[in-house]
């Protein structure tokens, strides 16, 4: 279970899931400093919540070395990282190869990155946790975005082989994987909507809430949506019949546009 008065780093807190994770996270009595690409976004977050605003690109190698050197600043010790940021580009074989390195650097390169500079002190003190918001996407797949379920599932696979190599050093990972989500994505997803909401579309804050129970028990799994776990499970027991049923799925999206 965390502690109060932990370091915690949430990037992408601007605006939607980081902003309430970096909200509950805060009022729980983190010290939180809150990244966004959007510097207004970051400043005005980080004064709602009282927390410190360290704008910047949190993907990009320079860019995640001056974030990880300044929180360290500004923190002292960096007890949870939050890899919260992530990019929704390019749909179907239309995606261009800029959508593809823009989904594989922010969605799964920027985990690594961090990674890197983080994983050798928890080692050293045996300590520390490393959040990934993947999505159901990451466990299931999106239908209309392989830019999109690609990266995330392979965000979910880092995350599992880090938790894999470390668990034992004392480094937890997780991974957040919520289905609809009243965000921006969610307003932008035009067809897609109806799929997203089969089951109910949480609020941001709910998803915060799941993190935070999450948080408390530890496991690798956080699942807003409960439901997501069985699609899991159903998944992996019978490949073929789910395909099938998700094939179905994409056929009715497509006979909405044809009429």
């Amino acid at each position: 279970m965390p502690e109060s008065d932990q370091g915690v780093v949430v990037t992408g807190a601007g605006n939607g899931i980081g902003r309430a994770i970096a909200t509950r996270l805060s009022a729980e009595g983190a010290r939180v400093v809150v990244n966004d690409l959007d510097a207004e976004a970051a400043e005005r977050v980080a004064a709602e919540i009282g927390g410190h605003a360290l704008p910047g690109d949190a993907a990009a190698e320079d860019g995640l070395a001056t974030l990880v050197e300044s929180a360290r600043g500004h923190l002292g010790e960096i007890d949870i990282w939050f890899a919260n940021a992530g990019v929704d580009r390019g749909k179907g074989l239309a995606a261009t190869e800029a959508d593809w390195t823009a989904s594989l650097e922010v969605n799964v390169l920027a985990h690594v990155r961090a990674a890197r500079l983080l994983l050798p002190g928890w080692v050293e003190r045996g300590a520390g946790r490393f959040v990934v918001t993947a999505s159901a996407a990451g466990l299931l797949t999106m239908l209309g975005s392989p830019t999109y379920s690609v990266s995330k599932h392979a965000a979910v696979a880092f995350a599992e082989w880090l938790s894999a190599t470390y668990r034992h050093r004392g480094v937890i990972v997780q991974v957040v994987c919520p289905q609809g989500v009243k965000t921006r994505m969610f307003d932008e997803a035009g067809e897609l909507q109806d799929l997203l909401s089969l089951d109910t579309v949480l609020a941001v804050e709910d998803v915060a809430e799941a993190v935070w129970q999450g948080l408390r028990d530890g496991r690798f799994l956080v699942l807003p949506h409960p439901g997501v776990g069985d699609y899991y499970a159903a998944r992996a027991a019978d490949p073929d019949r789910w395909l099938t049923g998700m094939n179905r799925l994409q056929q009715r999206l497509e006979s909405r546009r044809a009429v």
